[in-house]
């Protein structure tokens, strides 16, 4: 089983998509269960909804899963594991000053070394007397070595690893030890997250290791995603990439073509990314977000959108709309940017500009005329009922059917438009 472990302390940014669809993907090509495990263990900083926020994004971008729990659900399970250990002389109980004043809420504060001697029965003393403690897992007699997919193999020291805090003092488990009793007890087989979290998997290992977890874990630690503005990556939210217009297909695409530079193709589908994803062949070296490398993608995606799917982004459900949008995508690369050019076109029109005596003409002689489905048919029916030459019609022609001087060719633009001239020309 693979997971995906995002958290409801703030809005999911394009890092942690990253993440999630590399998963989703790994856990597809290995034929296996693929959970999400919203981390809900910092109560203080969670914003309500935002977990439900998180599945809609995940939804969105047809990432299945196969089971969903908040790891909140497991704290009591976590308690006992922690108990276990310590009752098993794996972990012992610390009230060290140099963590007293934050012992609920950090995982650093170290241990000056007395707690490490004291008897079991110092534990029903600290509760007796209402004193705060922390319970902290003993630091490894030995080396660790960790399988990273891509990196080889990743040694700790014995020496580098300190006794750390398993249990606050406020009894919820430190995310270390909560993540390893849910991998261990989920059977997680590959872990692939960002290479900030190196220094988590030894620790990850000792604790599922004297639990008596004898499974190995791969891990795959990505690269650093960097964006090419310089702006944190934390800021580059999902939601900010939907409000301006970006399609779920055309940030997955973008995104596996970083951290794949073996991919057969430039421009694919989620279920196309299966046929040749390998997980063990993901980029070593830190890869660069270009938000233009992105629209050019996007706009890709928006000419292979099925012409009658692309109308009703703009509140349509005909073919012929999809077809009369992809006409601006020369201009264009978002949903934003394409509604903005040809949406004039359903828009009221300006009247009030040097050729509105004949837009108003032109308007009048529309009104009554028949069906005509050629466009220079239609042309010629114009210039005949109005008295005007081809160089005073163009113009204002333009102007009543699109609402702008510019664009893509009236002929092209006509056969779509037809059928809601009266509309159109208002």
């Amino acid at each position: 089983m693979l997971r995906f472990v995002p958290s409801p302390t703030s809005d999911m940014h394009i890092g942690n998509l990253r993440v999630a669809i590399l998963n989703y993907l790994a856990a597809k090509v290995r034929n296996e269960a693929f959970l999400i495990r919203i981390d809900d263990n910092d109560k203080e900083k969670i914003i309500e909804g935002k977990d439900t926020e998180i599945m809609q994004i995940m939804e969105k971008f047809a990432l299945k899963h196969d089971e969903v729990y908040h790891q909140s659900e497991h704290h009591r399970m976590h308690q006992t594991l922690a108990l276990r250990l310590f009752q098993e002389d794996k972990a012992f109980i610390c009230t060290c000053e140099a963590g007293s004043p934050d012992l609920s809420h950090t995982e650093e504060n170290l241990c000056s070394g007395p707690c490490l001697q004291a008897d079991k029965e110092r534990l029903g003393k600290l509760k007796a007397e209402g004193r705060p403690f922390v319970i902290r897992i003993k630091a490894p007699q030995e080396e660790i070595t960790t399988t990273d997919l891509i990196r080889g193999d990743i040694t700790t020291a014995a020496e580098d690893m300190e006794s750390f805090i398993i249990l606050k003092s406020d009894g919820t488990p430190a995310r270390t030890f909560a993540t390893a009793c849910d991998d261990m007890l989920g059977s997680i087989s590959l872990i692939i997250r960002e290479s900030d979290l190196l220094s988590e998997s030894s620790k990850e290992h000792h604790i599922k290791s004297q639990l008596g977890y004898t499974e190995e874990t791969d891990y795959i630690h990505l690269p650093p995603l960097i964006s090419s503005t310089g702006e944190p990556i934390k800021e580059i939210t999902i939601k900010r990439l939907f409000e301006e217009g970006f399609l779920p297909d055309a940030i997955i695409n973008y995104l596996l073509l970083l951290d794949c530079p073996g991919a057969p193709e430039e421009i694919f589908t989620l279920p196309e990314a299966i046929q040749w994803f390998k997980p063990e062949d993901l980029s070593t070296e830190a890869v660069r977000f270009d938000i233009e490398q992105l629209r050019k993608i996007n706009r890709t995606h928006l000419m292979m959108m099925d012409d009658k799917k692309l109308s009703t982004l703009f509140g349509f459900a005909d073919a012929d709309i999809g077809k009369l949008a992809k006409l601006y995508l020369g201009d264009a690369s978002t949903i934003n940017a394409l509604e903005a050019k040809f949406k004039p076109i359903f828009a009221p029109k300006p009247f009030e500009t040097k050729c509105g005596k004949e837009m108003r003409l032109l308007q009048e002689i529309i009104a009554e005329a028949p069906m005509i489905n050629d466009f220079e048919a239609f042309k010629s029916y114009l210039l005949q009922k109005s008295g005007l030459d081809e160089a005073q019609l163009d113009k204002p022609l333009r102007l009543l059917l699109t609402g702008t001087p510019n664009g893509p060719q009236i002929s092209e633009i006509y056969p779509y438009i037809k059928p809601y001239l009266l509309e159109v020309a208002s």
